[in-house]
């Protein structure tokens, strides 16, 4: 693959296709494996493309860790993997000093979030202590030990999988946690046909464990540069921002989108461009992506239910409160 700085000095125009190439070539590859699912990897594609970080929530057995991992393989670098349990501590995700007899001093050992990809598999089932450890490498990519703040490497992508709350063993994330998480999305159920070529597939090996990386850290990191040059014409950045700011005055929300979600919102549409190779963030872009980036965001109402029941609220009731803001929000007619 073409390195970064070639890319950024190719004529105008030119360095724009080869990273929509780039973004093709990534769905594809995760499309070998994960079957009827396209809404769901164009929307992990562009919570990575962004440079943010995304949360994947459904039933167990849904396919949640292997949409994840399918990502995790076809970017290449390092990559991490981390189970969420009741026993999970802080340190177990950062690392944390341990002593060397050779210096007679403690030294500094990296734990598993030191990685371009990591997966958190069902985050929800560690404890908010453990959650907690996450919020610093989310937020500025880095954590601190023992006063010592340490740079996590680029790109720093996370993808984490959550299951039900009202499930045994869960435990919430509260709301400053998911709202580092640039896209949240669930998957639902495949009809008859894709379910039976995922079983089949199966029988076989995990055919996840095939993939291999069609990008490297040191491409996606130009690629998301070039998503953050895509331009926004005022006429949608207002457009946006109308939408960030209907969801507060919304009567089922006690607390609308913040500023941080606006941004993501902004960057998730340059993302989407880059999907469909489009020049410029259509408000298309905008009302697809909305649902999906404010909806786990917003704190609803006490008594306000998602179409399963209390665990999915942050993608029912919310992403339907979104899509009622959606439609009272005037779409602008020219950018």
């Amino acid at each position: 693959m073409t390195s970064g700085p070639m890319l950024a000095a190719l004529p105008d125009g030119t360095s724009r296709a080869l990273a929509a190439a780039v973004a093709a070539r990534l769905i594809a590859n995760v499309e070998r494996v994960v079957h009827g699912r396209r809404p769901a990897v164009e929307l992990v594609a562009a919570g990575l493309l962004a440079g943010g970080h995304v949360l994947v929530q459904d039933v167990p057995g849904s396919g949640k860790t292997t949409l994840a991992r399918a990502f995790a393989r076809s970017v290449g670098g390092s990559f991490r993997r981390i189970q969420g349990t009741a026993d999970l501590l802080p340190g177990d995700i950062t690392g944390s000093a341990m002593w060397d007899p050779d210096q007679h001093s403690f030294v500094f050992v990296p734990g598993p979030v030191f990685a371009n990809v990591l997966l958190v598999d069902e985050l929800n089932r560690a404890t908010p202590r453990a959650q907690s450890a996450l919020l610093e490498a989310l937020d500025e990519g880095a954590v601190t030990v023992d006063g010592v703040r340490h740079v996590l490497p680029e790109p720093f992508f996370v993808v984490a999988t959550q299951n039900p709350t009202d499930q045994y063993g869960t435990y919430p994330l509260p709301e400053g946690q998911l709202d580092r998480f640039s896209v949240a999305l669930t998957l639902g159920e495949n009809d008859l046909a894709t379910e039976r070529q995922v079983v089949r597939e199966q029988l076989l090996r995990p055919t996840v464990d095939d993939l291999q990386p069609v990008v490297s850290p040191y491409d996606l990191r130009w690629v998301q540069d070039e998503v953050r040059r895509t331009h926004v014409a005022d006429g949608v950045l207002d457009f946006a921002l109308n939408v960030v700011r209907a969801t507060r005055r919304h009567p089922a929300v006690r607390i609308g989108a913040s500023s941080r979600a606006a941004l993501s919102l902004v960057r998730c549409a340059q993302a989407r461009t880059l999907v469909y190779d489009r020049e410029f963030v259509v408000p298309d872009d905008v009302k697809v992506l909305a649902p999906y980036v404010l909806g786990h965001r917003l704190v609803l109402q006490r008594g306000a239910q998602g179409p399963r029941g209390a665990g999915f609220d942050a993608l029912g009731a919310g992403s339907a409160v979104v899509a009622e803001v959606l439609a009272s929000v005037p779409v602008p007619v020219r950018g």
